[in-house]
């Protein structure tokens, strides 16, 4: 597939590290030389430096041959005006925007977004899609991240492995026999392991591998089991009635709208430096406190009422301010989710006593990567630093693993099937287990092995 990516930034880099690691045909566009020079560097690919709403420079890139062009400069107009470009002059089948503006997401205008008039067939906003992920992760407390599938019948839980949870140093295969140690079928615990974290290194664990301390597991469980999932991991964490969120921007105002409407039970209240924004948002909401004024300031923290708050959201624009806020919060007893757009703090969140963290660049990257495969692949959610995806797909007819058991299928070392969903049934599969036309299927495969993963599922068809 060929592929042409506007904007050579955090997420341009990303999303073309990946799609060549995939051996698609990407070519990269941005305005900035140094960004030009810096992507060479890292990835194998062709690069024009220049403005991708200039007909010229996508015409230079081969648009006339593109399959797909997805456009995430910084500019909202230049990543529209490359979308409509590549609409009218090149006609490429699929375009993906990003946009931040708060009036261009604004749904009354939902109806400028199509082949009449702005033709962009998926919108992404970073904001938006934090937010939702941060509101994910309130419903799961001691979660890193929760990432519905399969209509939500199915949740992706990353757990972190402490001290406290009773399953260190115990072997997936005796975890396994423990989650599905009752015969009853409604008792069992439908969860499955499916990767490790273990500091740099993402890997798919033996049955004989045992967690450690320190580990961040992925998990699938079934939606209706996520509370006995993460108890039997030692996160008996109490439910969230009250946050302070530093920070009014788009991703605090947009998640305080989402509690608002999905969350009555849970208290919020803002803390916004900006009086015209603290106005705004103030003025938007209607059952959430805000405050204008420093979230540094004890004084303001202590009108918040932090001493009663469960957590403490660092939503501000700027890392270190939200690395430092999370430090009072510890201070005040009261548990910290901070963003970064840096991700090298992420990297460091342990040294740093930062106990969890949101990245709008994974989140973002996460979010067109399902947009990238084609066939019958209905989500994927990116894991790591790209380093593998959580595919849900469905068997088509001519998949070549239909009608075998999983043990014939001859699945690639850096593949793992979790869940699946037959006849309206979520099962834990097992060797024996035959595949289906129709069945949904869940797995998890190193980016090396997505390739073989998805010759298989004979998920990558023509357009």
């Amino acid at each position: 597939m060929k592929v042409i990516i506007c904007g050579a930034g955090k997420v341009g880099t990303s999303i073309a590290k990946h799609l060549v690691s995939q051996k698609n045909d990407v070519t990269v566009i941005d305005q900035s030389l140094e960004l030009i020079n810096d992507i060479k560097e890292k990835v194998d690919l062709k690069t024009i430096n220049g403005s991708a709403s200039n007909p010229s420079i996508l015409k230079k890139a081969g648009a006339e041959e593109t399959d797909m062009i997805i456009a995430v400069t910084l500019h909202d107009e230049i990543n529209m005006v490359a979308c409509q470009m590549a609409h009218t002059f090149f006609k490429i089948p699929r375009k993906i925007a990003r946009l931040r503006s708060e009036d261009f997401l604004n749904p009354i205008w939902r109806d400028l977004y199509n082949a009449d008039n702005m033709p962009i067939d998926l919108i992404i906003s970073p904001e938006l899609e934090v937010a939702k992920s941060i509101e994910r992760q309130l419903k799961a407390p001691g979660a890193y991240d929760v990432v519905p599938f399969l209509n939500d019948e199915i949740e992706l839980l990353s757990l972190p492995i402490n001290e406290n949870c009773p399953l260190i140093d115990t072997n997936l295969k005796s975890i396994h026999e423990l989650f599905q140690e009752n015969s009853n079928k409604d008792k069992d615990l439908r969860a499955s392991i499916l990767g490790i974290n273990r500091g740099d290194n993402l890997f798919i664990p033996k049955k004989s591998d045992s967690l450690l301390n320190g580990d961040l597991v992925y998990i699938l469980s079934d939606k209706n089991h996520v509370k006995r999932t993460m108890s039997a991991f030692g996160l008996n964490e109490k439910p969230i009635k009250k946050i302070i969120i530093v920070g009014g921007g788009n991703i605090g105002f947009n998640l305080a709208k989402d509690i608002e409407i999905h969350h009555s039970d849970i208290s919020v209240c803002i803390i916004e430096n900006n009086n015209e924004r603290a106005k705004y948002i103030a003025d938007q909401l209607g059952n959430t406190l805000v405050l204008n004024g420093d979230g540094l300031d004890q004084n303001i923290l202590d009108e918040a009422n932090i001493g009663d708050t469960d957590m403490m959201l660092a939503l501000t624009n700027d890392d270190e301010t939200n690395i430092i806020i999370s430090a009072v919060g510890k201070k005040n007893n009261c548990e910290s989710l901070i963003l970064v757009n840096n991700s090298e703090y992420n990297k460091l969140k342990d040294v740093l006593g930062i106990s969890k963290v949101i990245d709008p660049r994974k989140i973002t990257v996460s979010k067109i990567l399902k947009h990238v495969h084609r066939g019958r692949i209905e989500s994927v959610y990116s894991i790591g630093n790209n380093q593998a995806e959580l595919i849900h797909a469905q068997a088509l007819k001519s998949s070549k693993l239909l009608n075998k058991s999983i043990k014939e299928s001859n699945l690639p070392n850096g593949m793992r099937i979790g869940l699946m969903k037959k006849k309206d049934q979520i099962i834990i599969p097992n060797k024996e287990t035959i595949i289906e036309e129709n069945d949904e299927i869940l797995f998890f495969c190193m980016t090396e092995d997505l390739k073989n993963a998805e010759d298989l599922f004979k998920i990558r068809e023509a357009y």
